[in-house]
């Protein structure tokens, strides 16, 4: 919208980019699945058709309007969807509550707080031992100012106990949770 891509826009639709997000996580059938920032529900909606339960998290009443009238998005209504703050309403759930986590938020002078120690240390506390993390970053400002936002998503993560590792193919940070 504004002229900064955070998401894939050439060589792959946003439903199959969803898709290949889903698989990278390594859901499967019975995980639990934590998706943050709903945005129209393709990953949520993928991860559920991969047989998961799944809770996701969308802030804005607008996009989930969206999401009402998006013929992509109407399976999203087998989808437990919190409408809420991520950064306030992960502190209801219980430690270990989740398989998987996928993290797709918006960019970071949008939502700063999600890509925040704090966040991540939620995300850490509700994700079982042994469980792994998906967190898109795209590659937003890496060209212009030579950001390199992946590799301190990775420092972050690392910082409160992920194990974590940029996969720069998938644009995003890959994390486990010890066991």
């Amino acid at each position: 919208i504004n002229g900064v891509y955070m998401h894939r826009v050439l060589g792959m639709t946003p439903w199959d980019d969803s898709r290949r997000k889903v698989r990278v996580l390594g859901v499967r059938p019975r995980d639990r699945v934590l998706d943050v920032c709903t945005g129209l529900g393709y990953t949520a909606i993928h991860a559920l058709r991969r047989g998961a339960r799944v809770t996701s998290i969308e802030k804005s009443e607008t996009v989930l309007r969206f999401a009402e009238y998006n013929p992509w998005s109407r399976e999203l209504g087998k989808v437990t969807v919190i409408h809420g703050d991520a950064f306030e309403v992960i502190g209801e759930f219980g430690d270990c509550s989740f398989d998987r986590v996928l993290h797709d938020p918006p960019r970071f002078g949008l939502a700063g707080e999600l890509y925040s120690q704090d966040f991540y240390r939620e995300l850490f506390r509700v994700l079982k031992p042994g469980g792994s993390l998906f967190h898109y970053v795209g590659s937003p400002g890496q060209l212009i100012r030579g950001k390199d936002l992946a590799k301190g998503v990775a420092a972050r993560l690392g910082s409160v106990g992920f194990v974590a590792s940029v996969v720069r193919k998938e644009k995003c940070v890959l994390a486990f949770k010890p066991r």
